[in-house]
């Protein structure tokens, strides 16, 4: 079935602070439309909103036929207690809903309820359009092709984080809805994975929105960008690829920059003219009340006209003014920048970390063994599929995980500083300022307060639980403990999960001048190619080797 959502005036926001306002939006079969904005623009709302999961403030949604369904992937699945591989695929799937639907409708149907044959038909009709039919044999082959090699009657829960990345990615590719909404879907796969979802989204009849801050990812999926401008309050719809929306929107903003110039400009020289015409009407004031005398009538008059005229150029110019007023531009606001430094501690040894034959066995999976060098100041791209053995390796490394057979040691003076660690640290259900003092003890909580500012999380964010926060204002947190304590040793895992697109292109200006070692895992292409690194590590199988 191909199907059209369509978005008439939305408005959403949070309490007092409203996020959009007048959003227009139609989704028609075969769009891939790229929904962009920094983080707190209000992305994820939208989906939620286009889902029918939440109420918009204002506006209305249609769906054409309103049969139609429509698939919400979050950017976070939930992975519940108890809940199988096969019961999560189901679930995802929107299976899971239509079997309890089509259930309902056949014990109405046997108990002769009225109106049963037509609710059997729909609830029939949506359980086999959404591929519930041959959905556990179509399970296995697609986990078998994305080496998802765990049964699927394995609890999720029981899943390391890259089989579940695997399990998330095989939920997708099994969806037959007729609309697909999804949240940050690129995040956590590696480049296979990455390589069978372009492959699938660009393959899809059905209209899809999709949030990612892959820029590859976007340049190569979406046909159409829809921006969330929460600086300027503007909601954009850009035509195009996204490619062509950075240079669409560097050309809007270039030429509101210069409207803006012109009229601040005009509007100076009115209002200084208008000042040296008031100053020379008031003159004239004086010198005529100064000059004047009973028997110089002649010049009283010629002053008294003088300064007549000077009075109706003023207020000629102050009604052109007036008239520029009437079409006032107004100042572009200037967007909220990440702008940030990694602090650097006291460099350490000439040799940060060594693996000498280090062998760890995990069931099944066995790392190495695996000799290797890192020296002060190298920086490092680590690469590799998802479960290869990445993680592994940098717990070696970090001296978090003792080998099974060989040695690892972590050299003297090293100062860690970890994105994936720090995440972990603002889980809790204390606040983020209880949460970020206690990694950092010696910094008083104003200047805590004063440095997440700077990274966008200000006071609605420190006094909230850290539970709370959102995947991206907890990768801020991490990035601001960065610059909060120093390190000599970076080491980013994923960095760019989570993070508005904005905010990447600032982490990696800032990795520019960072001059401490760095060990780099990411899947993002755009990262790889943009940070400077000396070494390119790849991990496979659990087998180590350096090109």
């Amino acid at each position: 079935m191909t199907a059209t959502l369509v978005a008439k005036n939305l408005a959403a926001g949070h309490g007092d602070r409203s996020l959009f306002a007048g959003l227009d939006l139609v989704v028609a079969p075969g769009d891939v439309i790229g929904l962009v904005g920094v983080n707190g623009a209000g992305k994820s709302t939208l989906l939620r909103l286009l889902a029918g999961l939440d109420t918009p403030e204002d506006g209305a949604l249609s769906l054409s036929p309103p049969t139609a369904t429509v698939g919400h992937l979050p950017q976070e699945p939930e992975r519940h207690p108890g809940e199988s591989v096969r019961d999560f695929l189901s679930r995802r799937t929107g299976v899971t809903d239509a079997q309890a639907t089509l259930d309902v409708a056949t014990q109405a149907l046997v108990d002769g309820a009225p109106g049963a044959d037509d609710a059997y038909a729909v609830g029939l009709e949506r359980w086999l359009g959404l591929g519930g039919a041959d959905l556990d044999e179509r399970a296995e082959e697609v986990a078998a092709s994305l080496g998802l090699t765990v049964g699927l009657d394995q609890p999720m829960t029981a899943l390391s984080g890259g089989e579940a990345a695997r399990a998330g990615l095989a939920s997708l590719l099994l969806s037959r809805y007729d609309v697909f909404l999804l949240d940050e879907p690129t995040n956590d796969l590696d480049l296979d994975g990455l390589e069978r979802l372009e492959s699938f989204v660009t393959g899809l009849r059905a209209g899809t929105v999709l949030v990612s801050h892959d820029r590859e990812f976007l340049t190569r999926t979406v046909t159409k960008v829809l921006e969330l401008d929460l600086a300027q309050q503007q909601v954009n719809l850009f035509g195009g690829g996204y490619t062509a929306y950075l240079e669409e929107r560097e050309r809007a903003r270039q030429h509101a920059r210069e409207e803006y110039d012109e009229y601040a400009d005009k509007r100076s020289a009115l209002q200084g003219r208008a000042q040296t015409q008031r100053s020379w009407m008031d003159k004239g004031v004086k010198n005529a009340r100064r000059k004047a005398t009973d028997n110089d009538k002649i010049g009283r008059k010629f002053r008294s006209e003088a300064s007549e005229k000077q009075a109706a150029k003023a207020r000629q110019t102050q009604r052109l003014i007036e008239r520029l007023d009437a079409e006032a531009v107004d100042e572009p606001r200037k967007e909220w920048e990440l702008q940030m430094e990694i602090a650097s501690a006291p460099r350490s040894g000439s040799v940060v970390a060594t693996l000498n034959g280090a062998e760890v066995r995990r069931g099944d999976f066995h790392f190495g063994p695996a000799s290797l060098q890192i020296d002060w100041a190298d920086r490092v791209a680590i690469t590799g599929a998802n479960g290869a053995g990445k993680s592994t390796l940098l717990a070696l490394l970090l001296g978090r995980l003792s080998p099974d057979a060989g040695a690892a040691s972590l050299g003297s003076g090293v100062v860690v500083g970890e994105v994936d660690q720090a995440r972990a640290l603002f889980h809790g259900t204390e606040t983020l300022l209880e949460a970020f003092c206690a990694a950092v003890p010696d910094t008083e909580p104003a200047e805590v307060r004063t440095l997440l500012a700077k990274f966008g999380l200000k006071a609605a964010h420190v006094l909230r639980p850290a539970t709370t926060l959102s995947p991206g204002e907890r990768t801020r947190a991490a990035l601001a403990l960065l610059q909060g304590r120093g390190v000599n040793l970076l080491v980013l895992d994923e960095p760019t999960n989570h993070l508005d697109l904005a905010a990447i292109e600032q982490l990696e200006s800032a990795l520019d001048s960072y001059d401490g070692t760095l060990l780099l895992v990411t899947h993002d292409r755009r990262m790889l190619g943009s940070v400077r690194t000396d070494r390119r590590i790849e991990v496979a199988g659990g087998k180590v080797t350096e090109s």
